[in-house]
Formats: structure tokens, C-alpha cells, sequence
């Protein structure tokens, strides 16, 4: 049955068996390379044609020329850089982004790209089952948004091939309240400081959904990926059961149907430019004994192989630097921290919560994969887990929400957010937002501070 959710369009093929293959879009924007700490980037309009990567990039730009380029210096000290690109499938893809903490002589290469892989929605009842970048279109759907939708920011044009030109890249600075706070053990002493993000986004309409692909920079390091969902539930689709709907509106006569949204996201580090390798940390709590309290074993175990990881409680992921240390010689890294996440069991790539396989030039999408691999390979990221060993591992993330109506979405139904955090962890020696009276207490904390 036709997903009622997805109206046809002559640019969004329908179908797990569709292929549509997007080219890369010319989409530039000029975003100064100095910017005011904590003030929103600037922007120009589209350039014609991508331009090629410098051979040889400036120690404090990324790779790729000015027209592509964002930077963001905010509170503190800390400056963010990054390419960006769009693609008729996968949308925004962010490229080449490194980070530069306060007092650094040079930016740390974090992430060679990060970008959306699937948005998979399949409907409780069975009759409709959708893979959105690849089979829905979702390139083709970047919205125009208003000036107040981008707050304080920059809105820059981008081409979108048979669609035109689209006011559709928002880069802005946004409050988040306290990045740190802390009272001296004596006196009135307060270490605090008011903190502001770098956020890039698009919207993207896919049918009656609008997808908020959103991507957030912190001061102290951190990255964040979200979607957020919000547009209109379909206005015909009141057709489900007690048990795979929910009523809506006076009584119960109409049911809309349920389903889930499974969004997944590719991310290549290249932590200092080197190989990177995988751990996984999983802790063991035992009950007391003896009058003690309980006891907690953390174990390390270097991911070798390919893996389809399930979260489970106590249980998380890094990405090391191959060759980076920060000044106490602790090995660089990423650890991944998921969001909320209902996992879905009803197809086996959406059967767990992140995958690590070895990079292939032909693996780009989740599930209906138009990367043209060979014959064989398989065409969504489980298949892709076959025991190869990791040399240069590609990290997927796959975080669900099983989304039940409710009378509160409609009309317009609000957003709701699924995602994950990039934690820095051991990428500096302190906090990087650390003030300069308490710059000494690496390793061991005073007393009465």
C-alpha cells in the first residue's frame, strides 16, 4: 500500500527497490574566516560550481576554499572549522571539520566527514516501509526557511538540482546556559561562565514530515547530531487498528498509524589525520560483601573486527587517535554517547545500535544503498559486517524513535529531537574552558577551591 505519509512526487520515487542517484550540488557559502567570539558567521550566496580542495591547506583552515568554508571562534576561545557540501540523497554533509581549543597553536582534525545515512520509516501495520535520503527524495526537499528561523545567523543559497535555488543552510550561534559552574569550598568565591554553540542545519520536507538535520558545537569540544521531526501527520492516514494507531480527534473513530523512524548517521574521524581504532567499555557491577559497598570492574576491549554493537547498561564506545596525545600523554578520543533510542527489530540493519566496518568508498547509505557495490555486498550496513579487520573503520549510528501519535501533534506537530553526542574525552589536558587561577590543579584538585 502507498505510504499516505509520503505523497507521490515525480522527484521521490517510492519503494525499498527504488534507486535514485543524486549528484553532488553546487552549494557554496562564504563564512568569514574571523568571526566575533560568540557571534553568528557570515555568509554569501552560491557559487556555480564546486570548487576543487587546496592541495595544501593553511595550518588554521580546512581543506577546502573560502567559499566552502565555516568557522566559528565562540566564548572562551574556542574555534570550530569545517567544509560543507549537499547532496541529493544525503543532504548536508559536513567535511574536514577540526577543533581548536583555547591556547592551541593549531586545529585538532576531528571528523573527515559526518553526514545523515537514512532516515528508515517503517508503519506498525506492515503495509508501508520507507528509506527517505535513498527512496523518498529527501535531497530534493530542502526548504526555504525565513529569517527568523535562523536567528542571529547567516542564511546562504544552495543550488538544488530540477529544484533551483533554495535559501536553505542556516549557520548561528545560540545560547545554552552554564558551560561550567563552581563554588569555592570557602568564601564566596563562583566559577562560572554563560555559554554559546555553533549550530549548522537544513530542513528538509519529505511528504508530510519536515526533518531538522542539526548539527551543534560546544565550547568544550563536544559535537551533537540531531534530527528533529515536525511538519504534519499524514491527514489520511487514520486508518490503523487499536494496537497499531492511536485515536485522534473526538473519540475513536479515526486511528493514525504508527511507526517508527529509524535515523542513522555515517561519521569518518581521522582523529590528527591518523588511522583511528575502536574500543569498546563495558562495566560489571557486583552486590556488596561483607559490610562493603558494591564493587565495579571496567573492562577495555579494543574493537578489531568489524562489529554490530547493541547498547546495553554499562556499555559505551571511543574513537582513538592513532597518533594524537594531549599534554598529560593520554591518547585522543571521541566517545560516542547516544541519545533516547527504541530499536527496531524488524530488519536487521535496524537490529542494533552502532556499527563500526572498514571504510568502503561504496558504502554510503544505511539500508538501500546506491553506492554501487559489487555484486554481492549487499545493500544496507549489516551485510557490511563480515569480519573484515579494522584498519580504517567507518562508525554508523543508529538511533529510533517508534513514534505513537498523540492528540498534541496536530497541527503543526512539534519537534521531536533523536540523536547523539561526540564527547571529547582526554583530547585536553583540563577542561578547555578552564580559568587561569585554576589552570594548576591538573591531576589533583586543591582544597578549599
Amino acid at each position: 500500500m502507498p505510504s499516505l505519509s509520503h505523497p507521490s512526487d515525480p522527484l521521490a520515487p517510492r519503494g525499498r527497490s527504488t534507486r535514485k542517484r543524486g549528484a553532488v550540488l553546487t552549494a557554496a557559502v562564504l563564512l568569514g574566516t574571523a568571526t566575533a567570539a560568540a557571534g553568528p558567521a557570515t555568509g554569501a550566496t552560491a557559487a556555480t560550481t564546486p570548487p576543487a580542495p587546496a592541495r595544501a591547506a593553511a595550518p588554521t583552515a580546512p581543506d577546502c576554499s573560502a567559499a566552502y568554508r565555516i568557522t566559528q571562534k565562540l566564548d572562551g576561545g574556542t574555534t570550530w572549522r569545517m567544509c560543507w557540501r549537499y547532496d541529493t540523497d544525503a543532504g548536508l554533509t559536513l567535511d574536514r571539520v577540526t577543533y581548536q581549543p583555547p591556547g592551541a597553536t593549531a586545529p585538532i582534525k576531528v571528523l573527515t566527514s559526518a553526514r545523515l545515512a537514512q532516515i528508515h520509516v517503517p508503519y506498525d501495520d506492515g503495509g508501508a516501509e520507507y528509506d527517505d535520503l535513498t527512496g523518498a527524495g529527501f535531497g530534493y526537499g530542502l526548504q526555504n526557511l525565513k529569517p527568523a528561523e535562523c536567528p542571529g545567523g547567516t542564511l546562504t543559497t544552495v543550488k538544488v538540482a530540477d529544484v533551483g535555488d533554495v535559501k536553505g543552510l542556516c549557520t548561528t550561534t545560540r545560547a545554552r546556559g552554564h558551560a561550567y559552574r563552581m563554588a569555592s569550598d570557602g568564601g564566596s568565591k563562583v566559577w562560572q561562565a554563560q555559554a554559546k554553540d555553533l549550530l549548522v542545519y537544513t530542513v528538509n520536507k519529505v511528504g508530510w514530515y519536515e526533518y531538522i538535520t542539526e548539527w551543534r558545537f560546544t565550547a568544550d569540544g563536544t559535537i551533537g547530531a540531531n534530527v528533529g521531526a515536525t511538519g504534519s501527520l499524514s491527514p489520511v492516514d487514520y486508518n490503523a487498528t487499536d494496537g497499531r494507531g492511536w485515536p485522534l480527534g473526538k473519540g475513536a473513530r479515526g486511528y493514525a498509524t504508527s511507526h517508527a523512524h529509524n535515523v542513522f548517521w555515517k561519521l569518518d574521524f581521522g582523529l590528527d589525520g591518523s588511522k583511528d581504532r575502536v574500543e569498546q567499555f563495558d562495566s560489571t557491577v557486583t552486590a556488596p560483601t561483607g559490610g562493603g559497598g558494591p564493587t565495579v570492574k571496567t573492562k577495555r576491549t579494543v574493537v578489531t573486527k568489524e562489529l554490530a554493537g547493541d547498547a546495553k547498561n554499562m556499555r559505551w564506545w571511543r574513537v582513538v587517535s592513532g597518533t594524537g596525545k594531549n599534554a598529560d600523554g593520554h591518547a585522543r578520543s571521541y566517545e560516542i554517547v547516544p541519545g533516547h533510542t527504541d530499536t527496531h527489530a524488524g530488519r536487521g540493519f535496524t537490529k542494533h545500535d552502532v556499527y563500526f566496518t572498514q571504510a568502503r568508498a561504496c558504502e554510503k547509505f544505511a539500508s538501500n544503498n546506491i553506492g554501487n557495490c559489487a555484486a554481492g555486498a549487499g545493500d544496507s550496513v549489516d551485510k557490511w559486517v563480515n569480519g573484515e579487520t579494522l584498519t580504517q573503520p567507518s562508525v554508523w549510528v543508529n538511533i529510533g524513535f517508534h513514534h505513537i501519535a498523540r492528540d498534541e501533534d496536530q497541527q503543526p506537530m512539534p519537534v521531536h529531537w533523536q540523536g547523539f553526542q561526540l564527547a571529547p574525552r582526554d583530547v585536553t589536558a583540563m577542561n578547555p574552558l578552564t580559568p587561569a587561577d585554576l589552570a594548576s590543579q591538573n591531576g589533583q584538585p586543591d582544597l578549599g577551591s
